[in-house]
């Protein structure tokens, strides 16, 4: 069987396929057009974010029994349409759980310390220790919206924290020691933090905006770790102003492009609202790598891995 890789990935995943016996082929640089004239010749495509996986191209993929994305989401696959045509596939939420749970609690702890202000102020010589002073997460209520992987995760850290943690999931019965499953309603009515942990689907696009967070009983605090499209930048930032956002942490934004690289070519380009983001003392941000730490990168392609060897043996 032989597998296409159309982005890098850990090398332990080319090794481990080949010791399993696949044929594999790397190909990091040529068109979506180009990739689509030979992919009839491939059994298996590994992908991150490059290119979508289209309609088009799975017409083309004659032979394509697997596809396997390293990482959390399918939303660059026409899940649907590969399915229809048996299609495997193969995704790695479980690699990168820990590593977004991680950096979830960490701007939730930055925020809640106000680390952003007070390390620029004291490196440009300023001594403001009451400007600074911070708030504590014992006592809080943390709401997480998505209970899956990295939601169940975040909870998970949380536990060793005196706080009430709530989910909320379209699914029901997730909950767990760690969280208590209420409608949205009630984590509305309670919550003093929301941390999404929800793939990007027709649902979640656009899900915190300003009719959500009116409705929100508390001020609060956003943590998103999870697809920026899910946040109306626009309306975060309104709220951030009005103080019925007290800050966000965001390691995702609504104007990432597909491939997860720049988000902006020109200065000119660059929208209002992000360039308050840039500025505000009350928000942290960072370039999607909540999942992509040293230690994920291996055990997201190990974990792809492990799914194929589970379902094709090669002689």
């Amino acid at each position: 069987m032989n597998i296409l890789h159309l982005d890098s990935n850990h090398p332990l995943m080319i090794k481990e396929l080949t010791t399993l016996g696949f044929e594999n082929t790397e190909d990091f640089t040529s068109t979506k057009a180009e990739v689509e004239a030979k992919i009839h010749h491939y059994d298996g495509v590994i992908v991150r974010s490059r290119f979508k996986i289209d309609k088009l191209f799975l017409d083309k993929a004659t032979r394509l029994k697997f596809i396997g994305r390293v990482g959390a989401g399918l939303e660059n696959i026409d899940v649907d349409y590969a399915r229809e045509k048996g299609i495997q596939l193969y995704n790695a939420p479980e690699g990168n759980r820990n590593a977004v749970s991680e950096h979830a609690l960490g701007m939730l702890l930055s925020l809640f310390n106000k680390l952003r202000t007070a390390h620029d102020e004291v490196v440009n010589g300023k001594w403001r220790r009451e400007e600074n002073r911070g708030h504590e997460l014992e006592g809080k209520t943390v709401g997480i919206i998505g209970y899956g992987n990295t939601g169940k995760a975040f909870a998970k850290k949380l536990s060793g924290f005196e706080v009430e943690v709530l989910c909320y999931d379209i699914i029901e019965n997730l909950g767990d020691n760690n969280a208590k499953q209420v409608s949205l309603k009630e984590l509305k009515a309670k919550a003093e933090v929301i941390s999404l942990h929800t793939p990007q689907t027709s649902k979640t696009l656009g899900m915190i905006n300003a009719k959500f967070i009116e409705s929100m009983s508390k001020p609060f605090w956003l943590i998103n770790t999870a697809r920026g499209k899910s946040v109306v930048t626009e309306d975060l930032v309104k709220g951030l102003k009005s103080g019925k956002i007290l800050g966000a942490g965001l390691d995702v934004l609504e104007y990432e492009k597909t491939s997860f690289e720049d988000l902006f070519s020109k200065e000119k380009d660059i929208p209002t609202a992000f360039r308050y983001l840039i500025d505000a003392p009350n928000v942290v941000l960072s370039p999607h790598v909540a999942g992509w730490t040293f230690e994920s990168h291996i055990k997201l392609a190990q974990t792809i891995v492990d799914k194929i060897q589970a379902d094709f043996k090669v002689d």
